[in-house]
């Protein structure tokens, strides 16, 4: 048995490096409102040339070459990634990798504005004591001024960990926000001939298999402090609710009569909203993370399930069949007030709520199509995401509200994507044997 509207089945990190400021920089509210370059509410944003020439090395030793080559190339698709940026081709450098100083004193930024770049990373590596420490400095090259520089050190291992950090710290000084490259992203493989949790790093780096019950697993969720995953698993032969935690062996399971499923944690509380059917109709409850039931929040006949709360708590999203076909509805929980948000089309399901709190994002059909759409909290200006790609459902988005990752069965088996929150930039995320269905974004797991 699988949630009552879909269609068919859909399917902590310890960091060991040390970091420290290289120079100082402005504070984030002053440097954001000198440098606010990107605008990530214009649907049209224009993506900022950026110049990421090879980086350097402390001695010029084949290990730290190494690490300064792994770095450089980690570093540009991890900044490629996330849509903000156009890397310059390396063809057209005027000057030759790792020839280029890490300082301001030691650049010249004609060589850059000349082919076009607006902004320059350089980074050098060393290897001291064991560890690798590794310099990165982001340059506005038309003003000739450092915007962001950091030294990390820590485990040669940790290099990609260093290098995100740096990364985040150059999307909050562009956006104000800390961007997603030290998020994860949960998901359903059947690849091991069961339907099971894997997890992977934002960008599809990194997969492994998290859970073992040799069944039929679905729908998990994270807490947002990224330390609890809820997820529905049959490895008990009905639907049951899990509550385990990510790194610890201990959790709970809800394993009511009936069905108990499509988990979602209230923002910033150990607790989170469920559909179970032990009163007879699938309803959504408010439980405790230790999965205690504290009340029922929907009570009307008819099936209500995937619920999705508001970034403050204070509305639910959630899907029902009451005025007769599958859509989606908002609830607000002071008041219990309930308000229908879909209009178009007899199937709308799978609600997604933004960070951002606007829009939310949906699972619709479309002229016979499974496609995602999103729509203003309001109803207004509901938008086609994804079109004439195979079928495409379960969106979850990034925790800045950038990106939206779903699942999609565009190249025949249904697989993980990523574009962006106006359906740009569409791409595979990651490849793995079998089938890969219901993502689900966690929430940036490391504090600035």
């Amino acid at each position: 048995m699988t949630p009552m509207f879909k269609r068919r089945p859909s399917i902590v990190m310890t960091v060991v490096f040390l970091i420290a400021a290289l120079i100082a920089v402005p504070a984030p509210a002053d440097a954001q409102r000198d440098y606010e370059y990107i605008d990530i509410s214009n649907p049209f944003l224009r993506k900022i040339p950026v110049a990421i020439p090879g980086f350097a090395s402390g001695n010029g030793d084949p290990g730290e070459l190494q690490s300064a080559e792994k770095a450089g190339r980690v570093l540009s698709e991890t900044l490629d990634f996330s849509g903000y940026f156009k890397i310059i081709d390396p063809g057209a450098y005027l000057e030759a990798p790792r020839q280029t100083g890490v300082t301001a004193e030691e650049i010249t930024f004609r060589s850059w504005t000349v082919i076009g770049a607006e902004m320059l990373v350089t980074g050098k590596a060393a290897h001291i004591d064991g560890l690798l420490e590794l310099e990165l400095r982001l340059f506005d090259t038309f003003k000739a001024e450092l915007l962001v520089g950091k030294r990390y050190r820590g485990e040669p291992k940790d290099f990609r960990r260093m290098v995100r950090r740096f990364c985040s710290e150059v999307i909050y000084l562009l956006t104000g926000d800390w961007g997603v490259f030290e998020s994860q992203i949960a998901f359903v493989s059947d690849g091991t001939g069961a339907k099971e949790i894997f997890l992977c790093d934002f960008d599809g780096h990194n997969p492994r298999q998290w859970t073992g019950h040799d069944s039929i697993v679905l729908s998990p969720a994270w807490s947002t402090d990224g330390k609890w995953i809820a997820y529905t698993s049959y490895a008990k032969g009905k639907p049951d609710l899990f509550i385990r935690h990510v790194e610890e062996k201990r959790g709970v399971v809800v394993s009511r009569e009936g069905i108990n499923t499509s988990p979602d944690w209230v923002p910033g509380q150990f607790a989170l909203a469920a559909t179970l059917s032990f009163s007879g109709d699938p309803e959504i409850y408010l439980l405790t993370g230790s999965g205690k039931i504290i009340k029922r929040i929907t009570k009307k006949r008819g099936i209500d399930e995937s619920p999705s709360w508001s970034p403050d708590g204070r509305k639910l999203a959630f899907v029902s069949n009451r005025s007769g076909t599958p859509q989606i509805f908002v609830q607000e929980m002071e008041t219990g007030r309930v308000e229908r948000l879909t209009f178009q089309g007899r199937y709308n399901t799978q609600p997604s709520w933004s960070p951002k709190g606007d829009k939310i994002a949906y699972t619709a059909m479309v002229n016979g199509e499974i496609n995602i759409c999103v729509i203003g909290v309001d109803g207004s200006a509901p938008v086609q995401l994804t079109s004439n790609a195979g079928d495409n459902e379960s969106a979850s988005w990034a925790p800045d509200g950038s990106l939206v990752v779903f699942s999609s069965t565009r190249e025949g088996r249904s697989r993980i994507y990523v574009m962006t929150a106006y359906g740009t930039d569409q791409r595979r995320l990651l490849s793995l044997a079998g089938e890969q269905s219901s993502p689900a974004w966690s929430a940036r797991m490391s504090s600035p």
